[in-house]
């Protein structure tokens, strides 16, 4: 396959065209150097088999960016044992340069003060002005700041610099953010100054050394931070002619919403930007690399094999597996863990200010104290529940080597994933099932379908421990008219159990209430969203929020916050608003979407004949399907 293939840019050869992207982790320590958390991570990576990686927004400068920093010589030592860790698997390491566009300096020291008023202020001021009121001076030390890291990331070992072409670099670009009317703005050649006097300096200081700018572009509907598509050929050829060794081409951000850049399932397509890196590609002669929502090797070698791109960017689905290229390698394709777009676990916890992680990857962040290794005694090992929770729990005592026989009451495995599916951009979910499923396949996991587990089956099987993973229950709470004949539950209806029409009140605006609402809307019913907090949508990623409230906006979905259901009749409901006062909302049907309880099984049986017993998932908490997986995964690892 291309993608395996070896490819030289200048003097260095990569061993495959396969590249982790900058993405912001989380991982590094409070002053930017590489923590072991981190070195742990981008190590995995290696012996996963990926050719390059880069390392996200790496700061000259003390800053307030959650990111790695490279601004004093103390720090390279913890980037050189980083280099030298991938190296040891044949990856290449490369650094993204990057200063953030508003004024640092001026910000520490407001920060050092004390002064956090002020910080927060500034730094919303500047995020919107800096790129305007920085002064050439100033922009001058930027650049031999940004040469400094260089030079420590070229004694550290690293083999590439990358330029962030998007922050303060990409502003700069911008004809939506640079208003300037000195040499570095007005017109292209004004607005790219700054980039290439960046160029030119980098390759007098680091000479040796690969350089690469990550290609930002802006589009007629996304992007602000970046070049215009109309400019991208040209700008990417004076480039090349200024000494750029290789180019990554990808969406441009600013926009406020990161589903522009990281989008998540139903909003983009896949390959979405393979396109715009093609006619990136026919301008130059380097090297481009291009990346998002790329999701398996054949997609990635249909893109190769068209001449659309020379290498290919994979950051979520390496986040999902790893092993996503070792796997291709020996022809287990078939095999890898596909990311399933949710941002749930990636994107929605860097914007949290959390680490990166993976909802189906319980591995992922925690690759210092989660590894699965071989049992010393094969054990009979029980899964109640065909779930995300149980399917995770069987696939990792299977692969422990444990002899393991999973209960599934139902016709199918995968639980609730088989209705999160439903509504309107979730289809992609049900890869998650289709992995899981297969993966416990591979494992020789015995199946007992549509077989209610009991005590007694369980203790026939005489196992060392029973894992229970049966999930939870739809809620319904105590109102009056609950019972009546035009009142579904929110389950129901995504399964196709149960059918609505026409005018429909849906009580509950948490996650599967708004989805169901999205749903029914999309089907053409009028939908009203009844909630009792102020406001709906808690729990929903935040860039898939920005499309389900246009949608709703599309759709006519009206919101009653504040508001409290106290009766249920054939016409629709009484219910109370925040000042006491009664409303009444007609409707021909009502759908409960209040939320879940854990379910229940009787285990007093199994402890008695001192089998071990352990509850996972929902069963023990109602959550999500990374509570589901990750507990699933550490149930199972600890036999």
């Amino acid at each position: 396959m291309k993608i395996l293939e070896p490819i030289t840019i200048r003097t260095m050869t990569f061993k495959n065209r396969i590249m982790f992207p900058p993405l912001t982790t989380g991982y590094e320590a409070k002053d930017g150097s590489i923590s072991s958390q981190s070195r742990a991570f981008y190590t995995r990576l290696a012996k996963g088999g990926v050719g390059y990686i880069v390392l996200g927004d790496v700061a000259p400068i003390r800053s307030f960016a959650p990111t790695p920093k490279l601004f004093d010589d103390s720090q390279i030592e913890s980037f050189r044992e980083l280099a030298d860790s991938v190296h040891a698997y044949g990856a290449k390491l490369g650094i993204q340069i990057f200063h953030p566009e508003y004024d640092c300096d001026a910000i520490n020291t407001l920060f050092d003060n004390g002064e956090m008023d002020k910080v927060r202020s500034r730094l919303h001021h500047d995020m919107q002005f800096f790129v305007n009121e920085v002064k050439e001076e100033s922009l001058v030390e930027i650049i031999e700041k940004m040469c400094a890291c260089a030079v420590r990331g070229q004694k550290a070992g690293v083999d590439v610099i990358q330029i962030h072409g998007d922050r303060l670099v990409g502003a700069l670009c911008s004809t939506k953010m640079n208003t300037r009317t000195d040499k570095f703005g007005g017109s292209l050649e004004n607005r790219t100054r700054f980039a290439l006097m960046l160029v030119s300096a980098l390759k007098e200081k680091v000479p040796e050394m690969i350089l690469e700018y990550k290609f930002p572009v802006v589009t007629a509907i996304r992007g602000k931070g970046g070049i215009d598509e109309v400019d991208a050929p040209k700008f990417a050829k004076w480039l090349e002619d200024a000494g750029v060794d290789m180019l990554h081409v990808a969406q441009a951000n600013h926009t406020g919403n990161l589903a522009d850049t990281i989008p998540p399932m139903g909003v983009q397509p896949y390959c979405f930007f393979v396109d715009i890196a093609a006619a990136v590609k026919q301008a130059v002669s380097i090297p481009v690399s291009t990346v998002g929502r790329i999701i398996d090797p054949d997609m990635a070698e249909q893109v190769l094999e068209r001449g659309k791109a020379d290498m290919i960017g994979l950051g979520r689905p390496l986040l999902a597996d790893p092993d996503w290229i070792n796997k291709t390698i020996a022809g287990r394709a078939c095999d890898i863990r596909r990311c399933i777009s949710c941002n749930r676990g990636c994107t929605d916890n860097i914007q949290n200010r959390a680490f990166v992680a993976c909802v189906l990857n319980a591995e992922n962040g925690f690759e210092e104290t989660r590894d699965i290794t071989l049992a010393e005694v094969k054990k009979n090992v029980v899964v109640i529940g065909g779930g995300p929770a149980g399917l995770e729990a069987a696939r990792v005592a299977a692969k422990k080597g444990h002899r393991v026989t999973l209960f599934e009451k139902e016709g199918r495995l995968g639980g609730q994933l088989n209705i999160a599916d439903v509504p309107p951009r979730k289809r992609e979910m049900y890869r998650a099932v289709q992995d899981l499923v297969h993966a416990i396949t591979v494992e020789g996991v015995v199946v007992r379908m549509g077989e209610t587990a009991t005590n007694e089956k369980i203790v026939a099987l005489n196992p060392h421990t029973v894992i229970v993973a049966v999930g939870a229950l739809s809620f319904t709470p105590t109102i009056k008219g609950v019972d009546g004949p035009n009142v579904c539950d929110a389950w129901k209806i995504l399964s196709g159990e149960q059918k609505v029409y026409g005018s429909i009140a849906v009580i509950g605006g948490g996650l599967v209430g708004c989805e169901t609402a999205e749903y029914l809307a999309e089907q053409g019913c009028n939908v009203a969203i009844i909630e009792k907090r102020d406001k709906i949508a808690e729990g929903i990623s935040n860039t898939v929020l920005p499309t389900l409230l246009e949608n709703f906006r599309t759709y006519g979905v009206e919101q009653f916050t504040e508001h409290e259901v106290k009766s249920i009749s054939i016409s629709g409901l009484d219910c109370e608003d925040k000042q006491g006062i009664s409303v009444k909302i007609p409707c021909d049907h009502v759908v409960m979407a209040i939320g879940s309880r854990s379910a229940t099984f009787e285990t007093v049986a199994l402890t008695d004949n001192e089998i071990n017993v352990v509850r996972v998932g929902d069963c023990i908490e109602v959550s999500d399907i990374s509570h589901a997986i990750k507990t699933g995964y550490d149930a199972a690892n600890s036999i």
